[in-house]
This record gives C-alpha cells, sequence and structure tokens, in this order.
C-alpha cells in the first residue's frame, strides 16, 4: 500500500510539475503574444500551429492549454453567435466544452481592409462602385464566417478575391498586384507602405479585444498579472521589431518585459542559432521514424500487389490517390480522426505520402525479374515462400533500394509541413518567415532541408553502390 501511495504521488507531482502548453497561430502577433504567455507562466510555446481551427481543435483535445484569441473570433467564428456577445455570454456557450476565455490583455486588434492611399477609396461601401478592383485576402479571412463571406452579404461587394498569404499582401499591394486586402488594425506595416484603413461605415465587424482562451483546468494563476497590461500602442511596437527590424519573436515580446531585445540577428546567427539542434532532431524523427513505418508496410503491399494482380490494381491505386491529397488538407484531416496535433499526425501524414515509391518500386522489382529464375525454382520443386525470400526479393533489391531512397527525400521536404500543426522541424523557420515575409528566415529553414535532403539522397547511393560491389565479389 505504502509504495502504491509513493507511485500516486510521484505521479501527481509528475504531473504538476508539466509545464503549461501555450500555443499560437501563424501570424506575427499571436507568435509574440505565445512568447509573453509562455515566458509568463514558465510554460512551453508551441509556436505556430496554424489557423483557428486547428488552434481551437489543439486545445479542445488537451494538446495546448491556452492560446491569444479575440472575443471577435470567439464569438462569430468559433462559436457562431450573432451580435457582439460580452465575455460572460461567450464564457456560458465556452462552458460546455469545457473551456473558458478571459484575462483581457488591454488592447483590440479588429479585421478591416487596406487600400493604397491614392485609392480614392474612404469607406467599405465605396468598394461597390469598383467592381475592377483586385482584393488579395487572406485564405483563412475568405472562409471565415466573420470574414468575406459575411462581408460580402452586408455591403453587397461585386468583387472575386484571391487567396493570398498575409505575409505576402502588404508587398503584392505595394507592387500594384492587388487594390485592397486584410488586415489586422494592430499590424505594424500599416503605416510603412502608406496604407488607408476603409472604414467600416456599416459597422459589420465586431470588437476584437485580445483575451486567453484556456482549458479551465489549466493552471493559469500567474498570467492574471497580463490582464490590461497590453495596450494597442504595445502591440504595435512589438509587431514593428518583429516585421520591420528582423527580430526574432522572443526578441520582439522581450519588449513588453522592458528587457533589451539586442542587435538584428545575421543571416548565420538564424542558419546556426540555438534551436538549430532541437530542428534538426524533430526533422530526422519525423522523416526516418515515418520512413521505417512505410517501409515496413510497403513491401508486403508490393508484394501482394505483384503476386495478385486483381488487388494490385487497388492497392497501386489507393496509394498513389494519397500522394494527390494536399499536405495541409490531409493533416487536417488526420487531426480530426486522431484527436490531437504534433508529432502523431505529422507521422501518419509522411507514412501515408511515403508508400507510393516503395509499393510501386517492390511491385516493379518483383514483376520484372527474372521469370526464368523462377521457373527453375518451381521445377527444382521450390514453395512459393521459398521462391519470393530467394530469387524474387534479391533480384528486386535494387529497385525497393530506390523506392525508399525516393520516399527518404520526399519525406525530409514534406516533413517541413508538420510545423504548422506543431511537429516541430525545419518547418518551424519557414512557417516564422512565411509570418513576417522573412526571406531570411525562410532560406534558414529551407537550406538545412535541402541539404539534409542532399545527405540521405548521398548515404543511399553509397549504400546502393555498396551493395552492388559486395554482390559483385
Amino acid at each position: 500500500m505504502k509504495l502504491l501511495a509513493l507511485l500516486a504521488l510521484a505521479t501527481a507531482c509528475g504531473a504538476a510539475a508539466e509545464p503549461l502548453k501555450v500555443g499560437s497561430k501563424r501570424f506575427t502577433e499571436s507568435y509574440i503574444l505565445g512568447e509573453i504567455i509562455a515566458r509568463t507562466a514558465s510554460g512551453e510555446h508551441k509556436r505556430g500551429l496554424g489557423n483557428t481551427g486547428i488552434v481551437f481543435a489543439a486545445l479542445k483535445s488537451g494538446s495546448i492549454d491556452v492560446y491569444p484569441e479575440y472575443t471577435g473570433t470567439i464569438a462569430r467564428e468559433i462559436l457562431k453567435l450573432g451580435g457582439n456577445p460580452d465575455l460572460a455570454a461567450i464564457n456560458r456557450a465556452l462552458a460546455t466544452q469545457g473551456l473558458a476565455a478571459g484575462i483581457p490583455l488591454g488592447f483590440n486588434n479588429g479585421y478591416a481592409l487596406a487600400v493604397r492611399e491614392d485609392s480614392g477609396l474612404r469607406t467599405l461601401s465605396d468598394l461597390v462602385r469598383r467592381p475592377e478592383l483586385k482584393l488579395g485576402l487572406s485564405q483563412e479571412f475568405i472562409g471565415r464566417a466573420d470574414g468575406w463571406p459575411g462581408l460580402k452579404a452586408a455591403y453587397g461587394l461585386p468583387q472575386q478575391p484571391t487567396g493570398l498569404d498575409h505575409g505576402l499582401g502588404y508587398e503584392a499591394i505595394a507592387a500594384g498586384r492587388i487594390d485592397a486586402m486584410d488586415i489586422y488594425t494592430t499590424d505594424a506595416k500599416i503605416e510603412r507602405y502608406r496604407l488607408r484603413v476603409l472604414e467600416d461605415d456599416r459597422k459589420y465587424f465586431p470588437r476584437y479585444d485580445a483575451v486567453l482562451l484556456y482549458r479551465r483546468d489549466a493552471p493559469i494563476e500567474a498570467l492574471q498579472q497580463l490582464e490590461g497590461k497590453i495596450g494597442e500602442k504595445d502591440m504595435i511596437r512589438m509587431n514593428a521589431a518583429a516585421e520591420l527590424e528582423g527580430k526574432s519573436f522572443a526578441q520582439a515580446a522581450a519588449l513588453f518585459f522592458g528587457d533589451d531585445p539586442g542587435r538584428r540577428k545575421s543571416f548565420l546567427d538564424l542558419l546556426f542559432g540555438p534551436d538549430f539542434w532541437r530542428l534538426t532532431g524533430q526533422h530526422l524523427l519525423l522523416v526516418f521514424v515515418s520512413l521505417a513505418a512505410s517501409v515496413a508496410a510497403g513491401v508486403p503491399l508490393g508484394i501482394v500487389a505483384a503476386r495478385l494482380p486483381r488487388a494490385g490494381q487497388l492497392v497501386l491505386g489507393a496509394v498513389g490517390v494519397i500522394q494527390t491529397i494536399p499536405s495541409l488538407a490531409l493533416l487536417a484531416f488526420l487531426i480530426a480522426i486522431v484527436g490531437t496535433i504534433g508529432l502523431v499526425p505529422a507521422l501518419i501524414a509522411l507514412f501515408l505520402y511515403a508508400l507510393l515509391p516503395i509499393v510501386r518500386n517492390t511491385h516493379t522489382g518483383i514483376v520484372q525479374g527474372a521469370r526464368g529464375l523462377v521457373h527453375a525454382g518451381r521445377a527444382l520443386g521450390m514453395r512459393d515462400a521459398q521462391i519470393l525470400r530467394r530469387i524474387e526479393l534479391p533480384l528486386a533489391l535494387p529497385s525497393i533500394l530506390a523506392g525508399i531512397k525516393t520516399s527518404a527525400v520526399i519525406n525530409v521536404g514534406t516533413a517541413t509541413i508538420a510545423a504548422f500543426i506543431g511537429a516541430g522541424g525545419y518547418g518551424e523557420r519557414i512557417a516564422a518567415g512565411l509570418a513576417l515575409n522573412d526571406n531570411a528566415m525562410l532560406l534558414a529553414g529551407a537550406i538545412p532541408a535541402a541539404v539534409l535532403a542532399l545527405v540521405v539522397q548521398g548515404l543511399f547511393e553509397w549504400t546502393g553502390n555498396r551493395f552492388a560491389w559486395i554482390s559483385k565479389s
């Protein structure tokens, strides 16, 4: 009994010691607020998990405990509430899901549309008279209940918008490729690019007061000190530090605490930063665990496809269809199935994407093998299993290894997408670079991934040559 009590106590202490898991969406302000929350609570920040749907699913599943959100988004997009409900009404609706919203941070960051100052437009109603204008809107805004569909209906807007990543919108509008874009009112680039925020003259958009959305059982006591401490100017200043001055999200967040954010990092500082080995380890884990699972399943499936032609068409067709599914769509689907974000759905997705080359090359290697040797084996009385093990697989091995090499190289690149659901890897830097429209940050993630792909290909080439040399000997 004493032993059981000690084990229970140790388990309870371990659970209590687990850090608060903080999430953030994939845009600058959310990254920065996530850093502030994590530092205040000595928690773990899972950066840039994706759009509202993915981060909210992570919260409900317990993959994260808290993340920064906005009252308008909670009411309109998450809860589908009409009007402009207050925090009390929002919390009544959230209570059934074991969640709560609170600790208002002190600023409002609303949605709006912006145009160049020389456009002659001043209100959203003015857009009705200019159907030729090109609108470049973020994909999330286009799909949100409180975004384009409702805005179009409220104003009767005739334009058909083009989907554009928010981080790229400012460059596009400055270059004249689009005439209007969706912005957050605390964006630091509004003034720099001399944009005019169109007046919401029909009062369509609700208030988007920044709050914390959290699980009711989460230990958030330390976060109470953040209430009302971040003003709109403070938030714009921190956004500017990241977007205009080249500071990291952690450096921008340091401004809130009165710390010196430090100098702008050079490209080499970014490339070999303190997160390099952590991201490398995560990327290798994603690539090789999923690859091992794909080999374990893909080779038998290729054998089945070769031995049973009718079933083989179904097998090859199925793995071929999987390869055509967009990666983000597959990840979102897997999150809904497994009920969590992070490593598990990422590994499943990479496992599925790696199947096609392995299955196809195994099938091809066996079907196109030396049929004469197979017939000779049968004449000698060898059973099917013996023929497979001693004749067909050895002859098909170069083809199988080529399929595995292809899958490994593909997985190195595809694994960068895993960062969009909190699985880490070099994709973290790519996601951050997209959010900031920072080419240096993008390259700091893309170059290690490319180098790793070349290393993996080289290792497989060496292994194949070594195997061929041993076989000839």
